[in-house]
């Protein structure tokens, strides 16, 4: 039996009285593209936040490879091999594209003009070479979303965790991005991903994950999850069910 790359188990986070994330047991293994949705809400990017250190759990266990990533800060899930990008792009508005992707490169890579050139293949990979000597703060929507990727695939991840990283984009956009997930998957890299585009959620995600008040109603395929009824009911309303 393959052992699971990623195990959530009984995941709880209450913020004072609100119940965010309840009782969540996931497995993520190599090499899959899972999709988290749900309503807004819903405690998704909570879930994220959760596991990759920026908050603590009320209750629970997360196993990466079998070790516990409970009390471990960010940078300290990042060097196990975790990254993730935000769905309000961050970056250093102030420095270039290169500089950017080789401060990330830094994590594994000390040597300057080795992590240099790592970060120029990883733009390539991205197809943002042409923007390296630009200004972080100069780039498009689009340009922003694809700079916070290169700088977590910059650290080596084993998982990358996408917080909405079509969101704002036009259907062009969407299907490059789209491309660049199967892109990483392919470089054995696993993803799980939050996305409201729910045909591009469908199209690349081996299994969909969907969260409702914090609680998991459904954990299956994409032609599983569409037919659900009680994915149905809490994203369309009770009368849909």
């Amino acid at each position: 039996m393959t052992m699971a790359l990623l195990e959530v188990s009984q995941l709880r986070k209450d913020f004072g009285g609100l119940r965010a994330v309840f009782d969540l047991s996931f497995k993520l293994k190599q090499g899959e593209i899972i999709g988290l949705i749900g309503p807004n809400g819903a405690g998704k990017t909570t879930v994220f936040n959760v596991i990759t250190g920026f908050i603590a759990p009320t209750s629970g266990e997360i196993l990466l490879e079998e070790e516990s990533l409970i009390g471990l800060k960010p940078h300290a899930i990042v060097q196990r091999g975790i990254a993730r990008t935000f769905q309000i792009v961050k970056p250093f508005r102030n420095l270039s594209v290169l500089e950017n992707v080789t401060l990330a490169s830094f994590l594994h890579e000390p040597n300057r003009l080795k992590a240099e050139a790592k970060a120029k293949v990883i733009l390539r990979r991205v197809q943002l070479s042409e923007k390296a000597n630009a200004n972080a703060a100069d780039l498009t929507l689009s340009e922003q979303k694809l700079l916070e990727i290169a700088r977590a695939l910059a650290t080596n991840p084993k998982i990358i965790f996408l917080d909405e990283p079509m969101s704002g984009l036009n259907p062009t956009e969407v299907e490059t991005g789209c491309e660049l997930v199967r892109r990483i998957r392919e470089d054995g890299i696993t993803v799980i991903l939050i996305e409201h585009h729910m045909k591009a959620i469908m199209n690349i995600s081996d299994r969909v994950i969907v969260l409702h008040h914090g609680v998991k109603i459904a954990d299956g395929t994409p032609r599983e999850v569409v037919q659900n009824r009680d994915v149905i009911t809490a994203y369309l309303g009770e009368r849909a069910a």
